[in-house]
């Protein structure tokens, strides 16, 4: 059984997609066996407790970089997450991660970001969208690097962008592709089916 870890910012609607695929067994042989978020109001973490997953609130403030990192690490570690057994899935985490932990976890972490990468990257990425006038826009699966956004893709959803569009509008359309992205990218790690070549993520059939 593969132990997943979340770690979290917001409302969690990343997390209950993926919570719901395992319960449905459209993921099978992994658990969220935690989910720990740097903001104790999150919603992310009342998500995670409705669906009996132990929930942790690990507040960032005042810390640097580095601590906060092996704080996470150890938090980790005592629900069964450890690095090159585990997989770490960041899910709106609002918080860039030290080197240190990005390498710990390497090959074993993912992200989701709502635009195909490498185009839009870091904030607001939806709002570069349409203030570049782009006619396709989504959302992008990868497994996470020291630099942000940047890291092999696993999968990528496609969103049109249709005219009166605004900000609201297009990230509503894109979340939509985020549920269906994120849990299949999980489904391909734990069936063994992903393998990094350079920038490259080869799916196996």
């Amino acid at each position: 059984m593969l132990n997943i870890g979340v770690l979290v910012s917001g409302r969690g609607s990343n997390l209950e997609a993926i919570l719901t695929s395992i319960e449905r067994g459209s993921i099978r042989g992994a658990r969220v066996s935690v989910v720990i978020s740097n903001d104790p109001a999150a919603r992310a973490l009342r998500v995670a407790r409705s669906h009996g997953v132990k929930a942790v609130a690990l507040p960032s403030e005042g810390l640097a970089r580095e601590d906060y990192g092996a704080k996470l690490a150890a938090a980790l570690g005592e629900h069964g997450v450890m690095p090159g057994s585990g997989l770490v899935l960041l899910a709106g985490f609002m918080k860039i991660l030290p080197k240190s932990f990005v390498e710990m976890y390497e090959g074993r972490m993912m992200n989701i970001h709502p635009a195909l990468l490498p185009s839009f990257p870091g904030l607001e990425a939806q709002r570069q969208a349409l203030s570049h006038g782009v006619k396709v826009s989504g959302c992008t699966v990868h497994f996470v690097v020291p630099e942000v956004d940047a890291g092999p893709i696993i999968v990528q959803r496609a969103v049109p962008v249709e005219e009166g569009d605004d900000e609201g509008s297009l990230s509503s359309r894109i979340l939509r592709q985020e549920h269906r992205a994120y849990p299949e990218a999980v489904r391909l790690f734990v069936e063994g089916r992903l393998r990094i070549n350079g920038r490259r993520v080869e799916v196996r059939r």
